[in-house]
């Protein structure tokens, strides 16, 4: 049954009516609500149909009740385009949110975000909108104290030149001037920008996407690896919020044809942010892609990108070799950098120069010369490489090997002496010896030179103390066991006791249960058997199945003792 069935039953409205409001709703352009106020539907009752529809309780307001520290959990633009509000907190610190529309699912995904972002658990209620209209002008009073914190956070964006930007004024709006177009900003949308970015990072978010929809412009962020939609702005400020994100990037204002790639460094509540900007023509305008680099967050150990003892123990040994190729693998955003960062941290950069070729380079490495690759003027990996072999090193990590030239490169690297740390594009680490190969590099090259090669992906991860134990059930046990029975006996006290499984429930610091991501891996170590088998029959099953009999585990296979451990949720297996 829909609202329009229980309005009519009641008497509120007649079947006749029905019409009218779809044929308002068609010509007009209006919503369901607006077209049933056009016709006298009180927004009162209204409100009281939708709490008896949806099960949620109606909560009539004063809005002089409503303070401004409430208000300030939700922006007034999230307020105003999805019809919800904040109205009070309780003493158990749940915020309490009115919705004029419970049934757009939209805005309960929004809701959940800004929930997550702000750490907080929230509870909705229906509210008239008429209620809604009188207490969204409590946000009038808001404005000082917000536009006063803006100014301070804008005062900490650092190394940007705002004055002038190839010839064109950065204040302002946007003015047509016979042929050309000035582009320039008001003061809002630079505000607007800067609590974008302060927002993003604080909701520990990966990336900022900026995107004009046709009719409204919408922002999303990525926060363990989902995208949310964070807000929803007027089409109007795309031209101007594009300019700005350019200006900080110093990309060039006048070129909306091709993609631009850029970066820009911010202070966000005292601490140095850098952020990758990439910019993309679209149907309706531009697309502005933002990564954040938070070097708090993005700089870990192997440990605590969730390294299991063992495979620890391997890589040690690795780092402790002289010369050799060490290659990670995985799909773009699997934390492939990442790991690499934490195994460079590893070594000792005082007794030995270690030089990485990047593109782009993400975060700083103190003691490591980090050069940047720019393929557009000829400096390639590949040239990079014979120029870094000119410069002593000992070891040297090559962002990615793209190419037979620079993987034939990087080989040499090793057979001279060099400890050289690469990604490549496979789906697994088995896979990285058949992709050579395919790249055209010999064989008989590769047996000696690689030394490890280790795939990896990124899983949800279940937050501290919101892991829910739940007994295992037997499907699960029996799928588990068959995954493992090809398994050398000898191996198997490294699963744990296939009991109890870990859901995920929320907390007042993560209402999902679910807090950052941890990476699942699958290491190969090359030893005398699969040199021998590069040499005779490289081929992925050759090699994984030796690699099994000495206990290699898959990752999903990792992800399955980690769900075991209560690390991460069992639903987690089924995306890899």
């Amino acid at each position: 049954m829909n609202i329009l069935e229980i309005l009519v039953q009641k008497g509120i409205i007649n079947r006749y009516q029905i019409d009218d409001i779809a044929l308002r709703m068609d010509q007009n352009g209006e919503d369901m609500d607006a077209a049933l106020a056009a016709i006298g539907v009180s927004s009162v009752v209204l409100a009281q149909v939708k709490s008896e529809l949806y099960g949620i309780p109606m909560r009539p307001l004063n809005a002089q009740n409503i303070s401004f520290e409430v208000l300030k959990y939700i922006p007034e633009d999230s307020v105003k385009y999805y019809k919800f509000i904040p109205i009070g907190v309780t003493p158990e610190g749940v915020l309490e949110v009115g919705m004029v529309r419970p049934e757009d699912m939209e805005a309960r995904n929004a809701l959940q975000f800004i929930s997550s972002k702000n750490n907080i658990q929230y509870e909705t209620f229906v509210i008239s909108q008429a209620d809604f209209d009188a207490a969204i002008d409590n946000y009038k009073g808001l404005g000082s104290a917000t536009d006063d914190a803006l100014e301070d956070l804008e005062k900490d964006m650092i190394d940007v030149d705002d004055r002038m930007v190839q010839g064109i004024p950065a204040t302002g709006t946007i003015a047509q001037t016979g042929d050309s177009q000035k582009i320039v900003e008001d003061a809002p949308v630079t505000k607007m920008v800067a609590v974008m970015l302060q927002h993003a990072v604080e909701g520990r978010a990966s990336d900022i996407h900026i995107e004009h929809t046709g009719d409204k412009v919408k922002v999303r962020f990525r926060v363990d690896g989902t995208l949310h939609t964070s807000l929803m702005l007027p089409k109007t400020v795309h031209s101007a919020l594009v300019a700005r994100v350019k200006i900080l990037a110093k990309l060039k204002l006048d070129e909306k044809r091709k993609p631009q790639d850029g970066r820009f460094p911010a202070k966000i509540n005292g601490r140095k942010i850098d952020f990758r900007v990439s910019t993309m023509p679209t149907f309706y305008g531009e697309k502005v892609v933002m990564r954040i680099l938070d070097p708090e967050r993005g700089q870990k150990t192997l440990a605590e990108a969730g390294m299991r003892p063992d495979h620890l123990a391997l890589m040690e040994r690795m780092l402790a070799l002289p010369y050799g190729l060490i290659l990670v693998t995985g799909p773009t955003g699997s934390g492939k950098t990442t790991s690499l960062y934490a195994m460079l941290n590893n070594i000792d950069r005082d007794s030995r120069n270690v030089v990485s070729l990047e593109d782009p380079i993400e975060y700083s490495v103190p003691g490591m010369n980090q050069s940047q690759v720019h393929p557009e003027i000829g400096y390639t990996f590949a040239y990079g490489l014979r120029s870094i072999l000119r410069q002593d090193p000992d070891v040297i990590m090559v962002g990615e090997i793209r190419d037979k030239e620079t993987a034939q490169l990087a080989i040499q690297a090793a057979l001279t002496g060099h400890l050289v740390f690469a990604t490549l594009h496979t789906n697994s680490a088995v896979g990285v010896v058949p992709r050579l190969v395919d790249m055209g590099v010999d064989p008989y090259l590769i047996a000696p030179t690689l030394k490890m090669a280790m795939g990896q992906r990124l899983v949800k991860k279940i937050a501290d103390n919101a892991g829910k134990q739940i007994p295992i059930e037997e499907s699960v046990r029996v799928l588990i066991d068959r995954q493992f029975e090809d398994l050398p006996p000898q191996f198997h006290d490294m699963i744990p006791p296939r009991e109890y499984l870990y859901e995920p429930t929320p907390t007042a610091d993560a209402p999902s249960g679910l807090r950052g991501r941890l990476a699942v891996f699958e290491m190969l170590e090359i030893d005398h058997d699969i040199q021998h088998a590069i040499l005779t029959d490289p081929t992925e099953n050759t090699i994984y199945e030796i690699a099994r009999k000495k206990g290699m585990l898959s990752m999903k296979e990792d992800a399955m003792i980690k769900a075991l451990e209560g690390k991460i949720p069992f639903s987690e297996i089924n995306t890899l």
